[in-house]
């Protein structure tokens, strides 16, 4: 009689594992009719497989579909499309996207980061000084996309409060923006190599920061935060196109860009 009920159990296990759906809920809930396995928490996620490029291409005769999360190289999840391994993309975006706080003009080859800059001017409307009132070598040397950010964190650590009068880079770090409901808190100076993208495609900018109750970078001079010497630093000409060093304490305009 044991060994039946034994038996009878297996049956039933297999019957259910066989004919039913999983649900693995909290609140105990079945699972959705359209599911076959239906998780579900408010405080935890789902973790699948993680292996690193190597282990993932070990994988034998994949089938189309798997997912797997790959932990060195180009991380993120990818899945098994019967061919080949493709990384599950996010949201991507192109350069003139009104998103992120501001206006997207440069991209990474993923198209899912990048930068944008703010849709208008930080400067008051008559320009900024880039010192805090004494010219030191800041050491603000950083070049290329995304050095800004580094550069403004060396400047203001540098300046600190001065004299007391606001400056270009504080400008930056002290920006709040909010668009569609979100506040984006994480604005820097843009280096020299940042302001010249932004010149490349000053037009798609203006097109977008004016669709958006903004303004276009126009014909200004503009201060990047990558220091020339202790005295001068790059500025970017939105008209000609030229970068120029010039000294610290002239007032030049500002537009802030952030990563994302």
């Amino acid at each position: 009689m044991k060994i039946f009920s034994i038996l009878l159990s297996m049956l039933l296990i297999l019957a259910v594992n066989a004919y039913s759906q999983v649900s693995i809920n909290a609140d105990g809930s079945n699972a959705d009719g359209s599911a076959m396995l239906d998780v579900k928490s408010i405080d935890k996620g789902f973790l699948p497989p993680r292996m690193t490029e190597t282990q993932r291409d070990a994988i034998s005769s994949p089938t189309t579909g798997l997912i797997i999360y790959q932990t060195d190289g180009k991380t993120g999840l990818y899945s098994f499309n019967g061919l080949a391994w493709t990384a599950v993309r996010t949201k991507t975006y192109s350069v003139g996207d009104f998103a992120q706080g501001g206006i997207v003009f440069w991209l990474d080859e993923t198209g899912e980061h990048g930068l944008v800059c703010a849709k208008s001017n930080q400067d008051g409307g008559s320009g900024i000084r880039w010192y805090a009132g004494t010219n030191t070598y800041t050491m603000a040397k950083g070049d290329g996309p995304y050095a800004g950010e580094l550069n403004t964190a060396i400047i203001i650590a540098n300046q600190g409060n001065g004299d007391g009068n606001t400056y270009a880079a504080r400008v930056c770090n002290e920006l709040q923006i909010t668009e569609n409901g979100k506040t984006y808190c994480d604005w820097y100076l843009p280096s020299k190599n940042e302001l010249r993208l932004m010149y490349l495609n000053k037009t798609t900018i203006y097109a977008t920061a004016t669709a958006n109750g903004g303004v276009g970078l126009g014909s200004n001079y503009y201060w990047s935060s990558t220091e020339y010497n202790n005295a001068n630093v790059w500025i970017q000409n939105f008209d000609l196109g030229d970068q120029t060093p010039i000294n610290k304490d002239f007032t030049v305009k500002v537009r802030a860009v952030r990563a994302f």
